[in-house]
């Protein structure tokens, strides 16, 4: 698990990384918001990056995902600070079904192009396959295609992940199932996500997720304080793409507000 902090921090961030990355391609993210005043916590999940606790590219769970990031929380409240979710791809669907099961005093959660509906995918014949493979060989990887140019329009973060030995390119077959089926738990299961402050962030020429499901989910969300921001031209991958300081302009606000509102409520309280 890593920790970055900053004198006097105003809140903490909760940074849940996609699939296929890890917490190290934060680090830009991580040191803006350090500079806007907000100690970040963060880590690998399991299978991802550095972490040694799981085969490469495989879960046996997805519940798996949300025991680590319950590390994380069980840190970040050590502050006694507003403390809040983010979380990018199949990490907003993990920080989605992590609130769903989970009861904890989070102050807000940002989701970032949240893994809620696919667009890329195995083909069909593959699809099939994938359920009964499940059952006789979970741990059979395929080659996970998703290129880089498809993520961001950033040239020199496409040619970092090309060359990064710590992205992963490949998954088992019990992982893919395990995401749709979280997917369809994020769903079914929408009466279960607290009261507490969303932010939608979406790319709305997103190539990996359906933004239309994104959309479903947020609009059947009842919760009393939703915000969903688009950005035009923009892909999957929002702080790596030319308009990231718009972005995290965007996110900063959100946090600023509610970290007002934990003082105010506090105070009362108090």
């Amino acid at each position: 698990m890593f920790q970055s902090y900053t004198d006097s921090p105003k809140g903490v961030l909760v940074l849940i990384h996609g699939a296929m990355e890890y917490h190290g391609r934060y680090k830009w993210t991580i040191e803006r918001f350090r500079e806007e005043g907000y100690t970040v916590v963060a880590g690998d999940l399991p299978g991802h990056g550095t972490s040694s606790r799981r085969f490469r590219g495989h879960i046996d769970s997805f519940d798996e995902y949300l025991m680590e990031v319950e590390d994380w929380v069980g840190h970040a409240l050590q502050y006694e600070l507003p403390t809040f979710l983010f979380g990018h791809s199949m990490g907003g669907l993990v920080a989605v079904r992590y609130l769903q099961k989970e009861k904890k005093p989070i102050q807000g959660v940002i989701l970032s192009s949240p893994g809620l509906g696919l667009l890329a995918g195995p083909p069909m014949s593959l699809n099939l396959l994938s359920y009964p493979l499940n059952l006789l060989s979970p741990k059979m990887k395929f080659k996970a295609k998703i290129m880089p140019g498809s993520i961001t329009r950033d040239r020199d973060r496409q040619d970092s992940d090309l060359n990064d030995s710590l992205y992963l390119t490949k998954v088992s077959v019990r992982w893919y199932r395990e995401l749709k089926s979280a997917v369809g738990k994020a769903f079914d299961e929408i009466i279960d996500f607290p009261d507490l402050p969303v932010l939608v962030l979406q790319g709305d020429d997103d190539k990996l997720v359906d933004k239309e499901k994104v959309y479903d989910w947020f609009q059947a969300l009842s919760v009393s304080d939703k915000h969903y921001k688009s950005w035009k031209k923009c892909y999957h991958e929002l702080l790596s793409e030319p308009e990231k300081e718009q972005v995290v302009t965007v996110v900063k606000h959100f946090l600023d507000c509610h970290c007002e509102l934990f003082t105010i409520e506090s105070n009362k309280m108090g």
